[in-house]
């Protein structure tokens, strides 16, 4: 049954051809109402903790770096990471203002604003995981050639390409994003009807671009740099690293799920429109949380657990993120000395 272009903004979960319409993925059109169910409980409770949490954590960090640490490569690298979570941390009590009643009340600008943060968020924060792990593996193989040419000026115009790809990346939540008013009750649609860009082509360049390849190039970079440090004996300078790879893994727990359901939301015939209906909500409720775990990694693995408990949280955090920059630029004057 093909889609009738004058419902977009109910959600059509009793017609089994249809997907159901989901607030919270950009590409997809928004639910009904949610009633004062435990799940309606679960995700408002959760946005608001993500919020409070996104807000505080990743301000600590950006005025760390910004303020009480020296400006580095490895520091520019993490600002623009907590930028991108806290900017995103910011639009989540508009998305559980919008879940919780059912209508946008918001205008048309803050619809497009808002569901671009989402997958801009996601985008800008897996490429540049992908930048430090590339990074540090050219540290380790390649050291006097990073030495010479490692320089923030370079950092910086990664960084701004990153952001450069992850806003071209959006471009379908941008341009198509819009608000329709149906019997008084207003949405936040993304009108997929006037264009040829279907649901399809929107998961399957998510999945992609926002998990599939970077996360490949990822596990590449890490394995030679693991095979490096072995070979080396370099393991202990290699500590620091645990704090970039735990949040690659986070990244991947928290962002993975959704991944899952938004294509199994493509073949939504072959699936419960229940199962569909609560797995979209919970995983896209957990993909909101990475916004506020890095500041957390931060602070509890910058060094032992005792010392930790006796410093304080902008300490830690601190200590954690210059730790990361005396580890890189340590690992390629040794490196640099070997050959």
């Amino acid at each position: 049954m093909g889609r009738d272009s004058g419902i977009t903004g109910k959600n059509v979960s009793m017609v089994h051809d249809e997907p159901y319409d989901y607030e919270y993925n950009p590409d997809l059109e928004p639910p009904a109402r949610l009633s004062c169910d435990a799940l309606c409980v679960f995700v408002l409770t959760s946005n608001i903790i993500i919020f409070i949490l996104g807000i505080v954590g990743n301000g600590l960090v950006i005025w760390i770096i910004g303020v009480k640490t020296k400006r580095t490569v490895n520091s520019l690298w993490y600002l623009s990471l907590a930028v991108s979570d806290f900017l995103f941390s910011t639009t989540v009590p508009f998305n559980g203002v919008y879940m919780a009643t059912g209508h946008w009340h918001f205008g048309h600008f803050m619809c497009k604003l808002i569901s671009v943060a989402f997958p801009l968020n996601m985008y800008s924060s897996i490429f540049l995981l992908l930048v430090i792990s590339v990074d540090r593996c050219m540290c380790v193989v390649f050291p006097v050639w990073t030495q010479n040419h490692r320089t923030l000026r370079k950092s910086s115009a990664i960084i701004a390409l990153v952001w450069i790809v992850s806003t071209l990346l959006t471009l379908p939540s941008i341009v198509f994003r819009t608000t329709q008013t149906i019997e008084d009750e207003t949405t936040c649609i993304h009108d997929h009807d006037s264009t040829a860009f279907s649901r399809k082509s929107t998961a399957l360049i998510c999945f992609v671009f926002g998990l599939a390849v970077p996360l490949m190039v990822i596990v590449i970079c890490y394995s030679v740099i693991t095979l490096k440090l072995r070979a080396n004996r370099m393991m202990r300078s290699s500590k620091p690293f645990k704090v970039m790879t735990a949040v690659i893994i986070t990244f991947v727990i928290c962002w993975l799920p959704f991944q899952i359901f938004q294509l199994l939301e493509v073949y939504h015939a072959l699936y419960s429109d229940t199962l569909l209906k609560i797995g979209i909500q919970v995983t896209i409720t957990i993909a909101y949380a990475n916004s506020f775990m890095n500041p957390i990694l931060y602070s509890f693995m910058g060094q032992d657990f005792r010392n930790k408990c006796l410093m304080s949280v902008l300490s830690r955090m601190e200590s954690a993120l210059q730790e990361e920059g005396r580890s890189t630029k340590a690992m390629s004057i040794s490196k640099s000395a070997d050959g």
